[in-house]
């Protein structure tokens, strides 16, 4: 009796330690990892850029379904393959670089439908300004990296943003959209 009892606790205590685990921690893989943004140019055609510079951490506790996402972007790493478009979004009279050398995503509401990650919400800060923003999960997913012999998390997330929340109003007086699409393609590595 008293050995079925000890059997019956021992695996309560296994049981409330795999639903009480521990976040893990990831690091963001700059390789895998891509921020891009787009706006309408009059109608005519898109315009597109990325960050080239990004770093970050996940927190992720599959079982409870929680987490955090912290990705950093940096300004002057704007690429859109036209060095004269770079140089314009980087000052001052756009992104201005030099005041505000990086952006932020912290996500820290993580929404599942069943097991399958669906959004992650939090706050975007641009040019020192911070709004609510909730990045739409495309695709999600945890798998085991061959060649890392890690376990990679990471997904496809995107957001439609009004650049004016963040004080980026260039161009809205010549009729650029005020609304850019933001794709980013996350994947991270356990730590």
């Amino acid at each position: 009796m008293r050995s079925t009892f000890f059997a019956i606790a021992a695996a309560a205590a296994l049981t409330a330690g795999a639903v009480h685990a521990e976040p893990a921690t990831y690091a963001v893989d700059p390789t895998h990892t891509f921020a891009t943004f787009e706006i309408d140019h009059f109608g005519a055609s898109v315009n597109r850029g990325r960050f080239n510079k990004k770093e970050g951490t996940v927190q992720f506790d599959k079982a409870a379904k929680t987490g955090k996402v912290e990705l950093t972007l940096h300004i002057d790493s704007i690429d859109t393959g036209t060095e004269m478009f770079d140089k314009h979004l980087t000052s001052a009279e756009i992104f201005d670089a030099g005041q505000f050398p990086t952006a932020k995503f912290v996500g820290d509401k993580f929404t599942f439908k069943g097991d399958k990650l669906t959004a992650v919400a939090g706050s975007l800060t641009i040019k020192g300004k911070t709004q609510p923003v909730t990045l739409k999960a495309n695709q999600f997913t945890c798998y085991d990296n061959p060649m890392l012999k890690r376990e990679v998390c990471g997904g496809d997330f995107e957001t439609t943003i009004d650049r004016t929340a963040f004080g980026v109003n260039y161009g809205v007086e010549y009729g650029f959209p005020k609304k850019v699409r933001i794709v980013a393609q996350i994947e991270a590595v356990k730590q």
